[in-house]
């Protein structure tokens, strides 16, 4: 195959993201977004697509090209069925079809893309990279829910993890920046934007991330509660009278930040904080007291962390979100140094003082890059 060109897709049902790399050496050719699909000129993803190929064709970069290798797509939950990427076919989208009751919100819209794609280039090696693959190298330990397990099993009840390409990349990123072979590192990733989620990869395997069936496990969100008693749903419904729906609404969309303090954009809540703002303080405390509880947890199941790797919008840019989750734990061996975590950056960069046994770093993350690797590994495999 001579070309080395990767379109990567992340449909969603209401906008289309793009990106397309050139794979020769990672870099960016083109990337756009077509939003308010099923409103207005973009009737539906054909259009979508057709609207990006046309974007695409204008800078000479056209879907036609010989250039084009492959066309990777995200998909957000491949179940137990996909551990890897995956070379698309009609069994293939038939199978991720399947697993639609596990990811309502958003298999349905990766499937769509894949068949609109396919359609417009039936020739072309199309990639199927799922958000839960790089956690599913858990060990049941890790992936069990400790319920009857006939139950469990009869209607995929596990924890699966998401984020995962972000993960994926960050670890070995992180081990780059290290000048370390991955498999020598153990990282502790933290994945922090509106959605969040933190991993212990040892060696570069994941063993435990903190979602689990569905993205609202785990860290506290933008808009996502994270860890809940689940006797909340049974009093909600008992007591408050609310259905399924209205609780599956209030823990995903009027929780986390934005329930504790009516803002989930961190920028907005530390200049609240600023100014005295007390649901703003609490709503931050809330946030940061449960990230320590997990880097605390992973750091016990790691035994050695060679490495903190922080990630995404909040990860990447809120450098007082990273002092306070990392404050006052050098008995753990993680100590910041102040100006370094000062300092902003697009690149990957060391934040800890030189006495710190476990090197604390931020790391932008890149996942159209990792979909793209992933994708151009399998066609040319």
């Amino acid at each position: 195959m001579n070309g080395t060109r990767v379109l990567v897709l992340n449909s969603g049902s209401s906008s289309l993201k793009y990106q397309l790399l050139d794979m020769a050496d990672g870099s960016r050719l083109a990337s756009g977004l077509v939003e308010r699909i099923g409103e207005g000129p973009v009737a539906d993803h054909t259009a979508a697509l057709s609207k990006v190929s046309e974007e695409l064709a204008a800078q000479g970069l056209g879907l036609d090209s010989p250039e084009l290798a492959a066309v990777g797509h995200r998909v957000v939950h491949g179940g137990t069925r996909f551990t890897e990427p995956t070379l698309i076919t009609d069994e293939v989208v038939a199978e991720i079809e399947k697993l639609v009751p596990l990811a309502p919100l958003h298999n349905p819209a990766n499937i769509t893309g894949i068949k609109v794609a396919r359609e417009l280039r039936p020739d072309l090696p199309q990639v199927a990279v799922f958000d839960t693959a790089f956690h599913s190298t858990m060990p049941e330990s890790a992936a069990r829910y400790a319920i009857d397990t006939e139950v469990a099993d009869a209607h995929g009840v596990r924890r699966y993890g998401f984020h995962g390409t972000s993960h994926a990349y960050v670890s070995r990123a992180t081990a780059e920046l290290l000048g370390k072979d991955l498999a020598e590192v153990n990282t502790i990733v933290l994945h922090l934007g509106n959605g969040a989620s933190a991993s212990a990869v040892r060696g570069g395997v994941c063993v435990d991330t903190s979602m689990g069936l569905t993205p609202l496990e785990g860290l506290v969100m933008g808009t996502r509660s994270g860890d809940l008693d689940p006797a909340v749903v049974f009093h909600l419904a008992r007591v408050g009278g609310l259905s399924t729906d209205e609780i599956d609404a209030l823990l995903n969309k009027r929780s986390g930040l934005i329930g504790l303090c009516g803002d989930n954009d961190m920028r907005e809540i530390t200049r609240r904080m600023d100014e005295g703002d007390e649901a703003a303080r609490l709503a931050f405390e809330v946030y940061i007291h449960r990230l320590r509880k997990y880097i605390g947890a992973y750091t016990a199941v790691l035994g050695r962390v060679d490495a903190i790797a922080f990630t995404a919008g909040v990860g990447e840019n809120a450098a007082h979100v990273r002092e306070a989750a990392l404050r006052d734990l050098s008995a753990l061996g993680i100590v910041v140094d102040g100006e370094r975590n000062a300092v902003r950056g697009g690149s990957a960069r060391l934040i800890s003082a030189d006495d710190s046994r476990v090197a604390v770093a931020v790391v932008p993350t890149d996942e159209e890059l990792e979909i793209a690797n992933e994708a151009y590994a399998l066609v040319n495999a």
